[in-house]
């Protein structure tokens, strides 16, 4: 899912990401909440109709804000109170209202309001998360509605496996329409990383989605792939184009580099897509960066939203075809 947080991903439109095959995109429930109002969305028909979307749309639920906004928020066991970052105004969500204002927002999947440990953080503060995680998870079904959106639960528990466990079997336990990996990619270095996503991806219910949240690297998609992973988003692609980063199946590439100030040729031959790369030369596409025009952080985007468009059309077939093996070679340097 590439991300909106605000109804849009950055730099291209609803028609860019229909062209380039996704089904899905993820939005957030807080900014959305805010601004524009979820009142305004559902009188204007739903996010769907205000963003001109045909796919689907997951929505985040406010619970990642709690750890990247906690200097603006206070926690209790009954929900969050929220300090604007926009005006400074105070709000109040709870599990209720996170799936309240995601069923207002029309979307098709509601992730349930969570606590998000940072990391690092002791295993108290872990083990303390998941229990709030866990305490709300009922009251987040609680507004499961007909017609409403699909709700997810999320496991979350640090680093520690015992706790893993033990979040994975009481929420599979729960009647959630899928179920997410939560508390990865928020600073922890890879080598934690995928122990955790290579526990907890099969203690889930196997006839349920699994969403990883947040991870973004097309390595850290395989490995989390073969470990049964099905769903994911990150900011990645997006963000590292306006950074100036392409990616490619020779790896990331500065796009700003000298080499390229004359460069007709794609980058990467294996890795040049029409909208972007395949069109206009490594020299315009500098050139345009370098000028500060807003055309080169489109181009980079479309390349990167393209090329993970691609990984993730081949990893379906992969699994389909029995040819994983050759798909992990095929990648083995992006």
């Amino acid at each position: 899912m590439p991300v909106g947080t605000a109804g849009t991903v950055k730099t291209v439109d609803s028609q860019d990401l229909e062209n380039l095959g996704f089904q899905q995109v993820l939005a957030n429930t807080y900014h959305l909440s805010l601004r524009p109002g979820a009142d305004l969305v559902e009188r204007f028909g739903g996010l769907h109709e205000l963003m001109s979307w045909k796919g689907s749309i997951l929505t985040d639920s406010g619970g990642y804000q709690v750890m990247s906004l906690s200097s603006m928020n206070e926690i209790d066991d009954d929900g969050v109170t929220f300090k604007s970052h926009l005006d400074g105004s105070r709000h109040r969500l709870t599990p209720e209202r996170s799936i309240d204002i995601q069923t207002q927002l029309g979307v098709d999947i509601a992730m349930a309001l969570d606590e998000c440990p940072p990391y690092p953080c002791s295993r108290e503060t872990a083990a303390r998360a998941m229990e709030r995680t866990h305490a709300w998870a009922p009251r987040n079904l609680s507004r499961r509605t007909e017609g409403g959106p699909a709700i997810f639960g999320i496991v979350q528990g640090g680093v520690h496996e015992d706790l893993r466990r033990e979040s994975a079997a009481f929420l599979g336990e729960l009647p959630f329409d899928g179920f997410a990996v939560g508390g990865v990619s928020v600073g922890e270095p890879t080598e934690m990383q995928y122990p955790v996503v290579k526990l907890a991806a099969p203690l889930l219910p196997a006839d349920k989605a699994r969403y990883l949240m947040g991870v973004g690297h097309p390595q850290d998609i395989l490995h989390a792939v073969a470990c049964g992973i099905d769903m994911f988003d990150c900011v990645l692609p997006t963000r590292m184009a306006r950074h100036h980063v392409l990616y490619t199946l020779r790896g990331r590439v500065n796009a700003m580099n000298a080499q390229y100030a004359e460069m007709k040729t794609p980058i990467d031959p294996d890795s040049a897509f029409p909208a972007s790369t395949g069109r206009y030369s490594p020299a315009y596409l500098r050139h345009l960066l370098k000028a500060k025009e807003p055309t080169g952080a489109r181009l980079m985007t479309l390349h990167n939203l393209a090329f993970y468009a691609r990984m993730m059309e081949e990893i379906r077939a992969a699994i389909t075809e029995g040819s994983w093996p050759e798909l992990m070679a095929r990648y083995a340097n992006a």
